[in-house]
């Protein structure tokens, strides 16, 4: 029964008290009675979580998102006025980073020639931003690259697998083009180095100090450049979205993987479990991709949609249809929607899920629960691997 049907039941049953004022009136109050339920249904739902709860939105879905200093207005004004303004955002980056004011120029001098200094939303294959950085290549989402700081920061330190400038060994003893081309990679290497005049003149603008001390390798309190004695060098920072701990070794008894991840399977199963029920918060509606990043330290996961994952992770990894998954896989669910689902397996048939038992919260939950009371269709499980994450 919808709520027309009761309406047009409430008109109906008026239809019969017509003989009694009593009973006139008692319909009438039944009519606002039921009104008020119909009324209190639209704006009050009962809050039952569905399949339909697990479809992940927003970039790196979303990227259990973390862009570093949030998103922000982009910059105004005339052309020079937006180039001085990105050019203290890519400097306040490399303070952040401890990096000497060399670091500074060598990257103004990078985003005036990959995009005029120009924050674009377009570029070569799927390059955006100041400096042109990729999606499919690891840099982060689109959201995330659009923001000059986050873009700044992955130039300076790195995302992902890619290396930032912090990390190429002896960068500040080689030519400033060079520099910049070993993190760019770029098919026109010779380009970068036409940009100093006009870069130490647009620093001059932006009240910027090439000539400022720090480390090389970032992190460092030391004035003036620091040799670099080793692959890491005095280095003090990791690089954005990854750990000082590494993932450890995977293994379901016949094959055995090495992760990458910022936690190790045991780290990752007990931040799950303090993290769900009582502790859990209500931020990850629609946003199950985005929670197992998280559980196993990454800021965002790199894709959109949590079905989509699985076929992310390579072939030799994927368990199609094993119901039989080591504590710490990654377990996955057809709901008949887009997004699909994805939750943390912890062992002795238990998930730590989104939406399952409560929108929006984390709860630990019987595997099977999924598909008895969503109707879900089990895919399958990986490894905990997420090779676009950040």
């Amino acid at each position: 029964m919808d709520e027309r049907d009761l309406v047009r039941g409430a008109l109906q049953a008026t239809a019969v008290v017509k003989k009694g004022v009593q009973l006139k009136y008692g319909a009438i109050a039944l009519i606002v009675f039921i009104v008020g339920l119909i009324l209190l249904g639209m704006f009050f739902p009962a809050g039952q979580a569905s399949a339909a709860g697990c479809e992940d939105t927003g970039p790196g879905t979303t990227d259990a998102s973390a862009v570093s200093d949030g998103a922000g207005p982009q910059a105004t004004g005339t052309l020079h006025e937006q180039q001085v303004a990105y050019a203290k955002d890519i400097d306040e980056a490399a303070k952040k980073a401890k990096l000497p004011g060399r670091a500074t120029l060598i990257a103004l001098m990078t985003a005036m020639q990959e995009s005029t200094m120009q924050n674009l939303d377009y570029g070569h294959a799927d390059s955006i931003g100041l400096f042109q950085q990729r999606p499919s290549m690891g840099w982060g989402t689109k959201q995330q690259i659009m923001t000059p700081s986050y873009a700044a920061e992955s130039f300076f330190l790195g995302r992902g697998s890619n290396d930032g400038l912090a990390d190429i060994r002896g960068w500040d003893k080689i030519s400033l083009g060079d520099a910049a081309q070993k993190v760019q990679k770029s098919a026109h290497p010779e380009l970068y180095a036409g940009h100093e005049t006009a870069m130490r003149k647009l620093a001059k603008d932006a009240g910027i100090n090439l000539e400022r001390g720090g480390s090389p390798t970032g992190g460092s309190s030391s004035t003036g450049s620091t040799p670099v004695t080793s692959e890491n060098g005095n280095c003090a920072v990791t690089k954005p979205g990854t750990g000082g701990t590494h993932g450890g070794k995977f293994t379901d008894g016949t094959q055995t993987w090495k992760l990458d991840n910022p936690r190790t399977v045991e780290e990752a199963i007990t931040w799950a479990k303090e993290n769900s029920g009582p502790g859990s918060t209500a931020n990850w509606y629609r946003r199950c991709l985005a929670y197992t990043a998280t559980v196993y330290g990454w800021n965002f996961s790199g894709v959109n949609y949590a079905i989509d994952h699985y076929s992310v992770v390579p072939k030799s990894m994927q368990h199609d249809g094993d119901r039989h998954p080591p504590a710490g896989a990654l377990m996955y669910w057809d709901t008949g929607h887009r997004a699909g689902h994805i939750a943390v397996y912890l062992g002795d048939g238990k998930v730590a899920s989104s939406d399952i038992l409560r929108p929006g919260y984390i709860d630990i939950v019987d595997a099977e629960l999924l598909e008895t009371k969503w109707g879900a269709r089990y895919i399958g499980w990986t490894p905990p691997v997420f090779p676009r994450a950040g």
